[in-house]
């Protein structure tokens, strides 16, 4: 019950107000990490850059993802990182020791909206990706947040299996 409060207390804690109506985010792009520039940081209580989320996504850090077999098919759920995603860049993951080079597609974030980071186009932008039965076994996560800076993680299937 807590992980539903825990933005909540956060924002609480950091002391995040929400400013005029008239601030927006920039959209988030999947373009070359080299060719950006970092966005600015103002708290908006939107949770839509990188001063509001990052702080959450590392607390957060060891649920980034989770491993499904379901169906005949190991899915790779990126559900923590993508209610988040406003304050990101890019979501590149690696499997069984490959280098985190394989972007995840990122639906935009919808600044006009009361909840910028809401999922509403979920049939064009899944939140896992789908392998053969059993052959996920460790997992490499690099997120790149909107200030330029990265983060990364590395888990094996036994830690982040669900059922």
């Amino acid at each position: 019950m807590l992980h539903f409060f825990l933005p909540i207390l956060i924002a609480w804690a950091l002391a995040v107000d929400p400013v005029d109506d008239q601030a927006t985010a920039a959209p988030v792009t999947v373009a070359d990490t080299q060719a950006r520039a970092p966005e600015p940081q103002i708290a908006t209580g939107t949770f839509t850059t990188a001063l509001e989320v990052k702080p959450i996504l590392g607390m957060t850090k060891p649920n980034w993802i989770a491993v499904r077999l379901y169906e005949g098919q190991d899915l790779l759920y990126f559900s923590n990182l993508l209610g988040w995603r406003c304050g990101l860049w890019d979501i590149r993951y690696g499997i069984n020791g490959a280098p985190a080079d394989q972007l995840l597609r990122l639906e935009p974030c919808h600044s006009d909206m009361a909840a910028p980071n809401v999922m509403i186009e979920v049939a064009d932008y899944l939140p896992y990706v789908t392998f053969a039965p059993e052959s996920v076994q460790s997992v490499t996560v690099e997120i790149t947040y909107d200030d330029g800076t990265v983060d990364s993680a590395d888990y094996d299937r036994n830690a982040v299996l669900i059922p």
